[in-house]
C-alpha cells in the first residue's frame, strides 16, 4: 500500500561554500512514522546547490514510495521562496535545479513547500552531514 501523504524534511550541507557537500531527506508518513532516511554526497557544491539537491532527493524518493501528496519542509528560506515563485532564480546552476524540481512536481497530485526553522530540521541536517562525513572518511 502506498502512502497518500508524506512530509519530507530536506537539508543541504556544504563545508566551505563551495566545498564538500551533501543532501539529506528525512521522510515521515501521515502518522509521523519514519518512512525513509536518505542522503547523498554531492562533491564540491555551494549551500544553495546542496539545498536544491536535497529537495530533489526527497521528491525522487517520494515518487519511489508512491506518494500522491508531499509537504516539503526546508530551512533554506531562499530555496523555498524560489520554488514557490516568490523569488526569481538568477543563478544558471540553480535555474537548472529549479527546473528539475518543477518537473518532479508534476508527478504528484499536490506539493506544498514550508520554510521551517533550523531547529525543526535536525534529522535532515544530520543526514546531509552524514553524506559529507562518509565521503570524507570520518
Amino acid at each position: 500500500m502506498s502512502p497518500g501523504r508524506l512530509t519530507i524534511h530536506t537539508d543541504g550541507a556544504a563545508r566551505g561554500n563551495p566545498g564538500p557537500a551533501g543532501a539529506g531527506a528525512f521522510i515521515q508518513d501521515e502518522d509521523g512514522r519514519t518512512v525513509s532516511e536518505d542522503f547523498r554526497y554531492l562533491g564540491e557544491a555551494t549551500n544553495n546547490v546542496a539545498e536544491y539537491e536535497a529537495l530533489l532527493l526527497g521528491m525522487e524518493r517520494a515518487i519511489e514510495l508512491g506518494a500522491a501528496h508531499v509537504e516539503m519542509r526546508a530551512d533554506s528560506q531562499l530555496v523555498v521562496r524560489q520554488v514557490c515563485g516568490e523569488y526569481r532564480v538568477r543563478n544558471p546552476v540553480l535555474q537548472k535545479l529549479h527546473a528539475r524540481v518543477l518537473a518532479l512536481e508534476a508527478r504528484f497530485a499536490s506539493v506544498e513547500y514550508t520554510h521551517v526553522p533550523r531547529e525543526q530540521n535536525r534529522d535532515a541536517d544530520r543526514l546531509a552531514n552524514r553524506a559529507v562525513d562518509r565521503r570524507r572518511g570520518s
